[in-house]
């Protein structure tokens, strides 16, 4: 399958099980590797490359015979919630249920402006599903998706590429290998600092406060 760059060159979208195989070597680097199949037979090629977990891309959110033959193979599920309406995603959690289910919050719109990241969907669809909630984002720079981390997404998606100037779609919406490392940097730091929520005096407050509290309480 694929679709033309230039008239009369074909520009393949899909890798074949020689492709598949090469992508495997993570395997030896310690990374997990899975893919989104867009079809039944598709998940029974992932399978069969024993894949750790499944994505369900945003455009298959409706496809409810491929999400219940993703159930079937007990493996762990991240579900795109991109161009869904909540009715829809409702319909897919059916389907899929709730064990072993990560959701990730996305707006399919590439790049993605701004003003729809709507960022606070986040903490919505935790509270309504109870399932952890990533991001899946299609934005240039960085800003949002550390803000979705500040929010509480437990994963975030980025994609990547070697030059954001490269034809294609998704390269101005990707980052480049310095950018992924500026990414997990920062969100590694804002896990940190995202703290526990429980009110105490930390050990660097101690000298300030024997210096300038007057009044103890």
């Amino acid at each position: 399958m694929g679709h033309d760059d230039l008239p009369g060159v074909p520009v393949p979208v899909e890798f074949d099980r020689d492709q598949y195989a090469e992508i495997a070597y993570a395997d030896s680097r310690g990374l997990d590797w899975y893919a989104s199949p867009w079809d039944e037979p598709a998940v029974d090629f992932l399978e069969d490359l024993d894949v750790v977990a499944h994505k369900v891309a945003s455009a298959s959110v409706t496809d409810l015979g491929l999400l219940r033959r993703l159930r079937e193979t007990g493996k762990p599920i991240i579900l795109s919630t991109g161009m869904s309406t909540i009715e829809q995603i409702d319909r897919a959690v059916e389907v899929l249920g709730t064990d072993d289910l990560v959701m990730l919050h996305a707006t399919s719109t590439y790049p993605l402006p701004a003003e729809e990241a709507n960022l606070l969907m986040i903490p919505t669809l935790k509270e309504r599903y109870g399932v952890p909630i990533g991001y899946s984002g299609h934005e240039p720079g960085l800003q949002i998706s550390l803000a979705a981390v500040a929010m509480g997404a437990v994963a975030v998606e980025r994609h990547i590429t070697l030059d954001r100037a490269m034809w294609g779609s998704d390269h101005a919406a990707s980052l480049e290998p310095h950018g992924l490392m500026s990414l997990v940097r920062d969100i590694r730091i804002i896990g940190t600092a995202r703290g526990d929520g429980v009110k105490r005096v930390f050990p660097g407050e101690l000298a300030p406060l024997s210096k300038l509290r007057r009044v103890d309480g």
